[in-house]
């Protein structure tokens, strides 16, 4: 009887594949056992690396495990995570990534996770906001010369603002051509001059529910997620070759791995770096979306000080006749109970402030506090996040950009042979969110078995999809070629 196995080594496990014919010279093969096919398959099961410790990347790994495979992540970073990042150096948590969920509803896909946990999130809008995460009234603007703005004229303002969006989605529906969000509110101005004021604001279609602050932050929600996963940290991949009969990866360490399928899930822009070599080369169609995609950068300046000396109001704001002048801080204390205030430049400002030392940054929020609050107290300690300038983020979500193609993140999101992609940037319905990641990852992973158990003829149809009760309704393909 011939052998039909084929014996992939991945770091002392031996894998069995069943298109091997056998090669008795092959030192690795002195300890093999010859199995028919049907044997080989039974004693061994699906392997899949998962590259990437993010939300998207444990999720993935969690359903596959989950689904009996062999799974084993490949993080670049010494921790799990990704773009959430908990810190307790404070001797409390606090997010210098991620902090919200956006969408607290059961039509959230992680809310379900959150609830399990008993995690307690702090309400900061609802849904009739004007703005992305929080309500006007939760705020204390300022001028630039440190006076607060009236009360009464900021909910005229968010009036206004209300209007100019409601303008704006006529001109969307007006013009066919792809336009940016600036051009299309220049348009109202001219059109409106009594609407005109300063300053942009990103639209998208969101999850009703309004939005919760992690209090206690991410961290024990993917903890919970990688529990019992074979997680490589410190293992930087450099190169992914897809082969007929599998995957091989190579990591920045030297090792080698491989497996029947990999799932991709580092951030878009790792992946804009090419710092991952694809061999063969990605389609010309995948590599489209990646460089098509834009990346944004929004960071966040911690400032933990002895008391509170600030209202009692959830957000403190500057307005500023520039968007590189505004700036708002977060009031952890009214969520959380602790004298923290969070600094969160974005955009151009964000980048310039990652060219700061992180004692430096942290006087840069700080003299923008004094502006508002002359008698505000340094701050006792302080934490910068560098989202941009990380090697393993280089920037901290992903955007549709102007004049670009409506299918990019769609496109990323396909698989190409036994390669599955998954993250924020995938997420059709969610980009640039945590439960956008961590659908994808379920997606990619569910995509992976359904995939490899069709190769190796093993396929249950009457079992259920990954995360639901019963089979799925999948309809029908049909082609007129």
């Amino acid at each position: 009887m011939s052998c039909s196995t084929n014996p992939w080594i991945l770091e002392g496990l031996l894998i069995v594949s069943p298109s091997y014919r056998g090669d008795k010279s092959n030192p690795q093969l002195k300890q093999a056992i010859c199995y028919s096919n049907v044997e080989a398959r039974r004693s061994t099961s699906p392997s899949v690396i998962v590259i990437g410790g993010g939300f998207a990347g444990i999720a993935a790994a969690r359903a596959l495990h989950d689904a009996s495979f062999q799974v084993i992540v490949l993080e670049s970073r010494n921790r799990i995570g990704g773009r959430v990042r908990t810190d307790y150096s404070f001797g409390f948590p606090v997010d210098l990534g991620a902090s919200w969920l956006h969408g607290v509803c059961k039509e959230n896909p992680l809310a379900p996770v959150i609830s399990r946990l008993g995690l307690p999130l702090y309400r900061t809008s609802g849904d009739d906001s004007v703005l992305y995460d929080h309500d006007l009234e939760s705020y204390a603007l300022f001028d630039m010369d440190g006076n607060q703005v009236p009360q009464e004229l900021v909910s005229q303002v968010g009036k206004t603002f209300e209007n100019i969006l409601e303008e704006t989605n006529k001109v969307r529906e007006e013009f066919p051509e792809d336009m940016s969000i600036e051009q299309a509110i220049s348009i109202v101005f001219e059109r409106n001059p009594k609407l005109r004021l300063e300053g942009l604001s990103h639209k998208e279609e969101l999850l009703p529910g309004g939005h919760g602050l992690m209090v206690r932050g991410y961290l024990p929600v993917i903890n919970t997620l990688a529990k019992g996963l074979d997680i490589r940290l410190d293992h930087r991949v450099t190169k992914i070759n897809r082969r007929k009969n599998g995957v091989k990866v190579s990591v920045e360490n030297g090792k080698t791995l491989f497996a029947d399928a990999v799932v991709v899930a580092v951030p878009l822009g790792v992946l804009k770096s090419n710092t991952i070599k694809f061999e063969p080369r990605l389609p010309e169609w995948k590599e489209e979306a990646i460089a098509d995609l834009g990346v944004g950068i929004e960071n966040k300046i911690v400032l933990h000080f002895e008391r509170v000396f600030w209202p009692n109001v959830e957000f403190l704001g500057v307005v500023s006749d520039t968007s590189y002048g505004c700036s708002y801080f977060l009031n952890l204390h009214k969520a959380t109970g602790h004298p923290v205030l969070v600094y969160m430049p974005a955009g151009r400002l964000a980048k310039d402030i990652e060219k700061l030392s992180d004692d430096a940054a942290a006087n840069f929020a700080f003299l923008h506090l004094k502006k508002i609050l002359p008698d505000a107290s340094p701050p006792i300690q302080h934490l910068v996040s560098r989202w941009g300038s990380d090697v393993n983020s280089l920037g901290s979500y992903s955007y549709d950009a102007v004049g670009k193609p409506h299918d990019l993140y769609e496109r990323l999101r396909i698989p190409v042979d036994n390669l599955f992609f998954a993250g924020e940037a995938t997420s059709v319905d969610y980009p640039g969110s945590v439960h956008g990641a961590y659908h994808t990852g379920l997606m990619a992973a569910e995509d992976c078995r359904m995939r490899v158990l069709e190769r190796y003829g093993e396929l249950d149809l009457f079992q259920p999809v990954m995360g639901e009760d019963t089979p799925a309704s999948i309809p029908l393909l049909i082609s007129r070629i």
